[in-house]
């Protein structure tokens, strides 16, 4: 039965440069790369060097301890170059393009295929890696049978994509690949639709899953959230999710035999002149992006998807395996008189220490500066105010920094993600990194329960 969830809690945090929703034409990028840095606690294992020529779905690298996880070539071209940092670690592995596409030609499947079929064919292609798990925000293990498949139709952190426009007249294709994807779980696939919009006939004339309406701010649309309140996650329990375009891909996959990783990606942000939408391939180098456009200012950060959540790049560097979002924002590296106490209308703040509270549609131009350092962990009651969960995050965090096991897992440890607590970082007075503190508490939980 479908469910209609009203969340009070959140923070939509207005920035300018959103996406004009428009295609715009750009040449090919000729440089990708595959960074095993993308997927957590992965030990990558490779199977080419420099100088190998591939196909878009060769395998690249596979995962050690599971060797059917394998990676694939988003492109056909050659190997250029394997980045390793300390102790020899893969960082990157970058490669460039022919100028046609190569595919390798992978078993096509209809609706009558059968579960080990179907995984046999996503391991094989290099697709699988599309489908992760919680909890962990990990890749899903081929050999679990999840509860349920959540696939969440819209993201509301700041400037993302709007998956209404990026799948618009996809309805088949998109069908095709939720077809599939139910025949991995015994459960139920949750498609969770925008309650604030009129959501896209793409996601309500979906057939075969339950569509729930989620209505509120920022983050209603994390797929831990949506899992709090639909189907909450207990010790032993899991469950798998994927992003609307994913789906897609496995669509191709089966109705084509290729590895297509196309994406529509939307460069934003308010250092963004013309902030759009691209279509390219995961992967991809931006540089071709932010030739086409003008960038205001010339110290600026680059992040590879949202501000809370993504992660910085260089002017020349790659679109993450995940992301579909690339933000440009100035550097806060500069002093500011006065600081943070300075009177300044152009400021935004959970709390009424500026103005922000009076015009809650005006939209910023907000920088990276921290406006302060690291202080003494004190109670403010703020994290509650944007995290729509039914937890204690304080607690929970200071669980996480003692290593207590149990209290971590009597605190909801199972249920959160460092996505959900992205916004409590960015309200924290005391400048915790609160997502790498969640990070490392559920690695420890793996460690230690799993």
């Amino acid at each position: 039965m479908s469910k209609d969830i009203r969340l009070k809690k959140g923070l939509n945090i207005n920035l300018k440069g959103e996406a004009d929703k428009v295609y715009a034409s750009i040449p090919q990028s000729d440089l990708f790369s595959l960074k095993p840095t993308d997927f957590h606690a992965l030990t990558p294992k490779l199977t080419v060097k420099a100088g190998d020529k591939v196909k878009a779905g060769s395998c690249i690298f596979f995962d050690k301890y599971n060797d059917k996880v394998r990676f694939s070539s988003p492109v056909s071209g050659e190997v250029m170059d394997v980045v390793r940092g300390a102790k020899r670690r893969i960082l990157e592995v970058k490669l460039k393009a022919d100028t046609e596409t190569k595919y390798e030609s992978f078993s096509t499947l209809d609706a009558s295929a059968n579960r080990e079929q179907i995984i046999e064919g996503l391991l094989k292609s290099g697709v699988w890696p599309f489908i992760r798990q919680k909890p962990f925000d990990i890749i899903a293990n081929p050999m679990d049978t999840p509860k349920a498949i959540f696939i969440s139709t819209f993201n509301t952190a700041p400037l993302a994509p709007d998956n209404d426009f990026v799948l618009h007249g996809l309805e088949k294709e998109f069908q095709t690949g939720v077809d599939f994807l139910k025949k991995l779980t015994n459960g139920k696939i949750h498609l969770n639709v925008d309650g604030n919009t009129n959501p896209s006939t793409v996601f309500t004339s979906c057939k075969g899953v339950q569509i729930n309406k989620i209505t509120g701010a920022h983050p209603a649309g994390n797929v831990g959230v949506q899992i709090h309140h639909i189907d909450p996650i207990n010790k032993g329990d899991v469950v798998w999710y994927l992003y609307p375009q994913d789906v897609l891909t496995i669509a191709r996959l089966f109705s084509e035999g290729k590895y297509d990783v196309s994406r529509i990606v939307a460069l934003t942000g308010p250092q963004i002149e013309k902030p759009r939408y691209y279509r390219t391939i995961a992967g991809a180098n931006i540089k071709n992006l932010l030739d086409e456009n003008t960038l205001i200012g010339d110290n600026n950060r680059f992040i590879s998807g949202d501000v809370l959540t993504g992660k910085k790049i260089e002017e020349d560097g790659n679109i993450g395996f995940y992301d579909s979002q690339v933000t440009v924002i100035e550097e806060g590296n500069q002093q500011e008189f006065l600081g943070w106490i300075a009177p300044n209308l152009d400021k935004f703040s959970l709390s009424k220490s500026y103005f922000s509270w009076l015009v809650p549609s005006k939209k910023y131009s907000l920088n990276t500066n921290y406006n302060g350092e690291e202080r003494a962990y004190v109670v403010t009651g703020q994290y509650e105010k944007v995290l729509p969960m039914d937890i204690y995050p304080m607690q929970l965090i200071k669980a996480c920094l003692i290593d207590d096991i149990d209290s971590m897992e009597q605190l909801g440890i199972y249920e959160i993600s460092p996505e959900d607590v992205a916004l409590c970082e960015f309200v924290c007075t005391s400048k915790m990194e609160v997502q790498s503190i969640i990070r490392e508490g559920l690695d420890l939980i793996k460690k230690e329960c799993s």
